[in-house]
């Protein structure tokens, strides 16, 4: 098969190289799947389980990639709850060969089935995003309706995936962002917009809880504007902001198959939409992940046609 490998952390996007490699074959409880569409957030390469094993050992060269939707082609030993010929999607774990490829052995725990009238490009660009969205403001951030919500990076993929889904959930939505970025938060569901470049962050107001995605001062500034009781709720990584009287809650999105059929139903109602910036194919994939060449949204990656 055909894949993206990464040898060097320090090397980045540009370590990156299309090879052949040996298909996978199926674990107990695994899957194989056959990718048509797959993503990558250049987080990753400074993730240690990108170049480890859960025991400390190096795994390199690597194939980078965790979001993916595709069909499955071969099924492990005491698998369940999937078939071959089943369409699917998910995230894999971050400690095992990635989705920049033709095809990944993956547990089938961490899939979901993916309706025949949702596109592969679009369940592969809504996994990340719509399970972080999904979990910082649902399990850890309990988004309550009526409740006024301040979504960071508003425009960007999982931001914009959190505003929707705030909405959806009958929260008031207050996006920020760059100036060039009003209109499409606004789209994205944005009942307001502040902008980072010209307003103050203290304009949006008093808020229930914030979901930051951009951390630093702007994350410290954004905790004072938290009622009493409320949340900060970030993956920007550890923080020092606190609430004056509330909590801080910073995350790792984890694989949910539940969750990722509740992403997927309200997909095809036309509830939650994808924010995809670049699509390309393997063959294109490196120069696609090129920060001067990506464009807003999400990258993703066609294995197939």
């Amino acid at each position: 098969m055909k894949a993206i490998v990464v040898t060097e952390p320090a090397a980045g996007t540009a370590g990156m190289r299309l090879v052949d490699l040996p298909a996978p074959e199926p674990a107990i409880n695994d899957v194989i799947v056959e990718i048509y569409a797959s993503g990558f957030t250049s987080g990753e390469l400074t993730w240690p389980s990108t170049w480890t094993d859960r025991l400390g050992r190096d795994r390199t060269p690597v194939i980078p990639g965790q979001e993916l939707a595709g069909v499955v082609t071969a099924l492990g030993y005491g698998t369940r709850g999937l078939s071959v010929g089943q369409r699917v999607f998910g995230l894999t774990d971050s400690y095992r060969s990635g989705t920049l490829a033709e095809y990944v052995a993956i547990e089938a725990r961490n899939l979901a089935p993916l309706p025949g009238d949702v596109d592969f490009t679009v369940a592969a660009a809504a996994a990340m995003p719509g399970l972080t969205a999904w979990q910082g403001l649902v399990d850890h951030g309990g988004l309550q309706p009526g409740q006024t919500i301040l979504v960071h990076g508003a425009a960007g993929a999982v931001g914009s995936m959190a505003a929707q889904l705030a909405r959806d959930l009958g929260a008031r939505v207050v996006g920020t962002g760059r100036a060039a970025d009003r209109q499409r938060a606004l789209d994205y569901g944005a009942h307001m917009f502040v902008d980072l470049e010209r307003d103050v962050i203290e304009d949006a107001g008093d808020v229930d809880m914030v979901f930051d995605v951009i951390g630093g001062e702007i994350g410290a500034r954004s905790a004072r504007l938290i009622r009493p009781g409320g949340k900060l709720v970030t993956i920007a990584g550890p923080t020092d902001a606190r609430p004056a009287d509330g909590m801080t809650i910073d995350f790792v999105v984890l694989p949910d198959r539940g969750q990722l059929r509740e992403i997927a139903r309200r997909l095809r109602d036309g509830r939650l939409r994808t924010n995809i910036g670049t699509i390309a194919s393997l063959d294109e994939a490196i120069a696609a992940f090129n920060p001067k060449e990506r464009r807003a949204g999400k990258t993703i990656i066609r294995a197939r046609p």
